[in-house]
């Protein structure tokens, strides 16, 4: 693989992790929204069942002590482009700080749990209907 396929697939990576983000944290806040205004697509089972577990297995790999599968892969693809710590594209330099923190590991744990832990209670605030 070439290093600049590497780093286009790596920010691609980078950007569908923050897909995946704003999806975990835009739908909690929309289900709750949703729940209090009537929306009833906020109810459908298909989408809320996704949501909780992909809640579930992000908070499961904190509890694991692993890193995410897309960051374990992007990383891999930026040491095959041969990039340096912060040598860096401008989606990368930009995305990464959004998504990135510095704390010590039992902080994400705890974030991941409790917010986790809201998701679930979101299925009972907000009640799925088939």
């Amino acid at each position: 693989m070439s290093p600049a396929l590497a780093t286009l697939l790596a920010d691609a990576l980078l950007a569908l992790h923050v897909g995946v983000v704003l999806f975990v944290v835009g739908l909690l806040l929309l289900v709750l929204v949703g729940g209090v205004r009537g929306w009833a697509w906020v109810r459908r089972v298909p989408l809320r069942l996704a949501h909780v577990l992909l809640m579930a297995f992000i908070a499961a790999q904190a509890w694991l002590g692993q890193l995410c599968p897309l960051t374990v892969w992007e990383q891999d693809l930026r040491r095959i482009a041969g990039e340096a710590s912060y040598r860096e594209s401008f989606i990368e330099h930009w995305l990464s700080r959004l998504l990135y923190w510095e704390a010590p590991w039992w902080v994400f744990v705890a974030v991941y749990t409790g917010f986790a832990v809201l998701v679930v209670a979101a299925w009972w605030w907000v009640r799925p209907r088939r």
